[in-house]
């Protein structure tokens, strides 16, 4: 398996994770530790590094999708 191969399964792992994690009756503990163990194994520069001025707040506003707004 290449680095590419493994990559996209790890990230295939972790949403696999991520939807056994809202099922009901999810091992909360069980999802923690092992998505931590899953995660850790990506390498750690995926994406190139965010520049130094990077505000996360600063760009367009979106309206509110969860449901809970007016």
């Amino acid at each position: 398996m290449d680095a590419y191969e493994d990559f996209n399964r790890t990230v295939q792992l972790l949403g696999a994770l991520a939807l056994y994690a809202d099922l009901p009756d999810a091992d909360e503990e069980f999802v923690a530790v092992t998505g931590a163990a899953v995660a850790a194994s990506l390498p750690r520069r995926v994406l190139p590094p965010l520049p130094t001025d990077y505000d996360p707040t600063d760009g367009p506003e979106y309206p509110d999708c969860s449901g809970e707004g007016s």
